[in-house]
């Protein structure tokens, strides 16, 4: 499988930390957010992976990551010129993933679980995998209706949830997914939304979902992003140096 980082936007919410960097870029623990996601990928054995960002701060990503030898993978960088959603970033992918199918990370997710028996089992296979984590405040997030073993919608930041379960910004596809895109029409936001890729393989009975165990967070807002920060104090990664 290959790899997919989602790392633009604007990081609003984190401003104004964000005024005069990508959100991707700051510390949480002892190394800047994208690592966690990039090194969640590495041990999972997907090692050829595509960096999705937006303009402004591009340079500043590939500055601080190179080609990806520090790390022992191969990296590719492609420029998001307009904040359009994470299925626009998703889409962008699909001449990097070509027939592969692929693991999707949005870079602000920070979690404990090694991906690795899911990767192999997802790889070559047909359809989507979505991840899920039980949160104290599912309002935030895109909600999984679950009827037994079975995701039957799923919600975006839902008045009135109907589970305890967050999508988590981590997701396996096969490339059929870029048609999906192409087939979108922007949300009242004005996005390609993530939920309504995640509903299209729904409605073809092709979605699975795992639960993620251990802890998880995003880092998308002051509050998340001091919990990310608190949980990865002991994480501890081994890196060529890169200076």
């Amino acid at each position: 499988m290959k790899g997919v980082i989602l790392a633009g936007g604007t990081g609003s919410r984190l401003a104004p930390l964000t005024q005069v960097t990508n959100k991707h870029l700051l510390p949480v623990g002892k190394y800047p957010m994208i690592y966690h996601v990039l090194n969640r990928l590495i041990s999972a054995r997907i090692e050829d992976i595509l960096i999705v960002s937006g303009r402004q701060h591009m340079g500043a990503i590939t500055h601080l990551l190179g080609n990806g030898d520090a790390f022992g993978a191969r990296l590719t960088y492609k420029v998001q010129e307009q904040a359009g959603g994470i299925a626009q970033a998703l889409g962008l992918a699909e001449a990097f993933v070509g027939d592969d199918s692929f693991a999707v990370i949005l870079g602000d997710n920070v979690f404990e679980m090694d991906l690795s028996p899911f990767v192999a089992e997802f790889e070559g296979q047909q359809g989507a995998q979505v991840f899920l984590s039980e949160v104290s405040d599912p309002q935030r997030f895109g909600v999984p209706e679950l009827v037994e073993d079975r995701v039957v919608q799923i919600e975006e930041k839902p008045a009135h949830p109907k589970s305890s379960y967050a999508v988590t910004g981590i997701y396996f596809y096969d490339h059929h997914v870029f048609q999906m895109v192409r087939g979108l029409k922007p949300s009242d936001r004005g996005e390609l939304e993530i939920t309504d890729v995640n509903n299209a393989y729904i409605a073809k009975g092709q979605l699975t979902y795992r639960i993620l165990e251990g802890w998880w967070t995003d880092a998308g807002t002051p509050e998340s992003y001091f919990r990310a920060n608190e949980l990865a104090q002991s994480i501890h990664y081994d890196l060529k140096d890169h200076s």
